[in-house]
């Protein structure tokens, strides 16, 4: 069982940065893709960015430049630096990890941007 524990988000005014961590647990010797995704009210899950085990990091166009997605194997971890936060990147972010063809969430961290 792989178990995933989000933090960070919160509000920001438009322009300004936040930081969401994602570390999972549990028996995860096996784990691939991580990443994550974004729910605003109403809408399904999107995919935000994503990172392989070997770090290669893939991310949608309208965050392209202004978010990095990072992963720490040792620490299981995986950190998405949010710049330039505009009013299209509020919503519930939701973490997942990928292993053994099952995907694992979180249980979503809010970012919410407004001045």
């Amino acid at each position: 069982q792989v178990r995933l524990v989000g933090s960070g988000g919160g509000l920001a005014q438009p322009g300004e940065s936040l930081n969401l961590s994602c570390r999972a647990s549990g028996d995860i010797s096996r784990l691939a893709a991580m990443g994550y995704y974004r729910q605003t009210p109403g809408q399904q899950r999107r995919l935000v960015a994503g990172i392989s085990s070997g770090h290669s990091a893939s991310y949608i166009d309208s965050v392209k430049g202004r978010f990095t997605l990072t992963r720490d194997n040792a620490l299981n971890a995986i950190y998405l630096q949010m710049n330039s936060l505009g009013s299209e990147d509020a919503g519930t972010y939701f973490c997942y990890a990928d292993q053994d063809g099952r995907r694992y969430w979180d249980q979503g961290t809010q970012v919410t941007v407004s001045s």
